[in-house]
């Protein structure tokens, strides 16, 4: 990741390596949920939305273990909850009606919701609807889709259940199971890029101990988040660069560059087909200090 500087980190960038074993790391709706990939490339992918949503439920979680939502870390793009039921809250807690929309009342709530959002303040939202305005927010932390390294192939299984959907079924269906399927990939070795903007930081209000919030929701971005298809997902690396000051000393794709991930050899060749991460060579920490720029730093926060 990329963060700059010491302010909620005088900027930052990240980037990420997670895995996935016999699973479906982010399933296309458009596709009979079968897992994402590049159509020209057959790399595999995984959406920044797919990613965002786990660190806001894992965030959630974390902050709300004795029942009860620690302050500041409410999530506005929450399960079950409509957006202008979150953005009325600032009307309420303010004193402000829906007709009383003006620039101050929109800028007060924006300031609130900011203040008790924690993916407002980390991931900007558009709150500008008419009824609620709380104006739109650009957040300073910004996730890319993640990509394999190599291709993905999505495997087909044929599955079977013996209790039918249906009533209907159950009674004019002459045999005693009912056929579905799943989506797998056998493996991936995906590698995501993000960044923190410290100048935006400051506006949102993103403070150093949400930098550790984040930190930490990406490092169990899958602990959370088990299922039969997501069984075997882990973030392998947390690479962590940050910058002395908030400009920046090196552009972040310099930086994203110094580490690579290529495929072992055995018996004097590249593996074809890898399976697990101890297939593939990822660049280790100390290689990569050795060619960062001056007033660059970079740490590991999820070694494989």
């Amino acid at each position: 990741m990329h963060c700059q500087s010491q302010t909620p980190c005088a900027q930052t960038l990240r980037s990420g390596s997670r895995t996935v074993e016999d699973g479906n790391p982010n399933g296309d709706p458009d596709f009979d949920n079968q897992p994402r990939f590049d159509p020209e490339t057959f790399q595999g992918l995984v959406s920044d939305v797919s990613l965002k949503r786990k660190v806001r439920d894992y965030v959630y979680a974390l902050k709300s273990q004795d029942g009860s939502i620690e302050e500041g870390y409410d999530i506005f793009v929450l399960q079950g909850n409509s957006l202008e039921s979150r953005q009325k809250m600032a009307f309420d807690h303010l004193g402000y009606k829906a007709a009383e929309i003006g620039r101050d009342s929109v800028a007060q709530a924006k300031e609130w919701m900011c203040g008790n959002f924690f993916d407002v303040r980390a991931f900007g939202a558009v709150m500008s609807t008419k009824k609620f305005n709380c104006g739109q927010v650009r957040g300073p932390v910004q996730v890319t889709f993640a990509r394999s390294f190599d291709r993905v192939l999505s495997s087909d299984h044929g599955i079977t259940r013996v209790a039918y959907t249906t009533e209907e079924k159950t009674a004019t269906s002459k045999g005693s199971t009912e056929m579905g399927s799943k989506h797998t990939v056998a493996y991936g070795l995906y590698r995501a890029h993000g960044f923190v903007n410290p100048h935006l930081a400051a506006q949102t209000g993103f403070s150093q101990a949400d930098l550790a919030v984040l930190w930490k929701a990406l490092v169990n971005l899958f602990e959370l988040d088990r299922s039969a298809a997501r069984g075997l997902m882990a973030v392998r690396h947390l690479f962590v660069f940050k910058h002395a000051s908030a400009l920046g000393e090196a552009p972040a794709h310099r930086l994203f560059d110094l580490v690579q991930a290529t495929r072992r050899q055995e018996d004097g060749k590249e593996i074809e087909s890898p399976r697990s991460y101890a297939d593939y060579r990822v660049t280790p920490l100390e290689e990569i200090r050795k060619r960062l720029p001056e007033g660059v730093s970079v740490e590991d926060l999820a070694s494989a």
